[in-house]
């Protein structure tokens, strides 16, 4: 019985564990953004509060912001702890702090701490 119950903790671990790049295919919006541990104001920063993410799965991105498109490329690691964004040659690394099915926490020490939520089209 102890071993089932082991068995069964650790599938529930790895599952609650087991993000990858199929789950982050889609669009993100920007929920919540701080930096040195204030919360921004994403409209106020921004000038609107349709600010998305969206990851396509042959690598290619794109960030909306209201009507402006911007397209670049990403790339997750394989441990799933760190996504990268290429804009035109020039990466820009974020660690994933947190990351399942509808909910990404990731940071870079620039920009802070953003947080999306996953939306359908």
């Amino acid at each position: 019985m102890k071993k089932i119950f082991l068995i069964v903790i650790f599938l529930i671990g790895f599952l609650v564990n087991a993000q990858t790049s199929k789950e982050l295919v889609g669009k993100w919006q920007l929920v919540k953004w701080t930096k040195k541990g204030k919360e921004k104001n994403i409209q106020e920063y921004y000038k609107t509060d349709q600010v998305y993410q969206v990851f396509k799965e042959n690598g290619d991105f794109e960030s909306l912001v209201g009507d402006e498109t911007h397209k670049a490329k990403w790339k997750l690691s394989k441990d799933n702890t760190e996504l990268t964004i290429i804009l035109v040659m020039m990466p820009v690394k974020f660690s994933v702090d947190y990351f399942d099915a509808n909910k990404r926490i990731i940071t870079t020490p620039q920009m802070g701490t953003f947080e999306y939520k996953k939306v359908t089209e």
